[in-house]
């Protein structure tokens, strides 16, 4: 399943959120459950995995335009990480830009925003991404 165009913890490995080694700012929320049942349905946790169009890789099949969008947010608030199209390979920095991209545009940690943004962009409708929503939900533990 191909993720969004416009894409897109336990505590989140410690090195990934609390230290801002991704740009990203402390958070306590747990967004392991919702990477995990994402990472199930989008390529059963294959590291290596690359849809159809070849755009969209990895564990969270994250696309070209998601990585721009990450080193966008990194940029603004003055970070000198960047990730690269191979990162979307990483497991570690795959899950960094997850949050990364949720702390930008999705402050209030709502879950169902981050999984319908996930398959439809920040722009998404709740027709189009509802048999997505419910496979992810599905796989949540």
């Amino acid at each position: 399943m191909a993720c969004l165009t416009c894409l897109m913890l336990m505590l989140v490995p410690s090195d990934a959120c609390s230290s801002g080694a991704n740009g990203s700012r402390s958070s306590s929320f747990d967004w392991n459950p919702v990477i995990d049942a994402i990472i199930e349905v989008e390529s059963e946790g294959n590291a290596k995995a690359v849809d159809k169009s070849g755009k969209s890789c990895g564990i969270l099949q994250i696309t070209p335009v998601l990585v721009k969008e990450c080193n966008r947010i990194l940029e603004k608030r003055n970070h000198r990480k960047r990730y690269t199209m191979k990162d979307r390979f990483s497991v570690k920095k795959s899950k960094e830009m997850f949050i990364l991209y949720q702390s930008f545009y999705n402050p209030k940690n709502s879950v169902e925003q981050a999984i319908r943004s996930w398959n439809g962009g920040m722009g998404y409708s709740i027709r189009g991404t509802q048999k997505y929503f419910e496979k992810v939900m599905s796989k949540m533990k």
